[in-house]
């Protein structure tokens, strides 16, 4: 399956349990470890968990098995690791604070490396 599959699998299964501020970020360009990063919200840890729940198992049918799954017991910040494409899904507090989009913003990245 390509990026491009997986990208799409993810997006509808994120949307068919409403998950909240779905972004894609294409990070190909700034680092070498994955091409696509997708972020979403879960209003609470359950929701977090189904959130995560239904990304695996869509992923699943699909053909496709996470290499690693990281964060699932405590429910703030679980990552599934697709290679390519990976799946960050935050508790709102959580995705606050850490502001995943500002630090792999290409902007940003720019004025990082301006500073040093």
């Amino acid at each position: 399956m390509d990026k491009n599959e997986k990208v799409s699998v993810v997006l509808k299964a994120l949307d068919s349990k409403k998950a909240q501020d779905i972004k894609t970020l294409m990070i190909s360009e700034m680092t070498t470890m994955t091409e696509c990063f997708i972020i979403a919200t879960g209003i609470s840890t359950p929701h977090v968990r189904t959130l995560s729940d239904e990304v695996e198992d869509r992923m699943t049918q699909a053909g496709e098995e996470p290499l690693h799954i990281e964060g699932y017991s405590s429910a703030n910040w679980i990552v599934l690791d697709y290679s390519d494409v990976v799946v960050h899904i935050f508790s709102k507090e959580s995705r606050e604070f850490y502001k995943l989009e500002r630090l792999w913003n290409k902007e940003t990245a720019k004025e990082i490396a301006d500073d040093e």
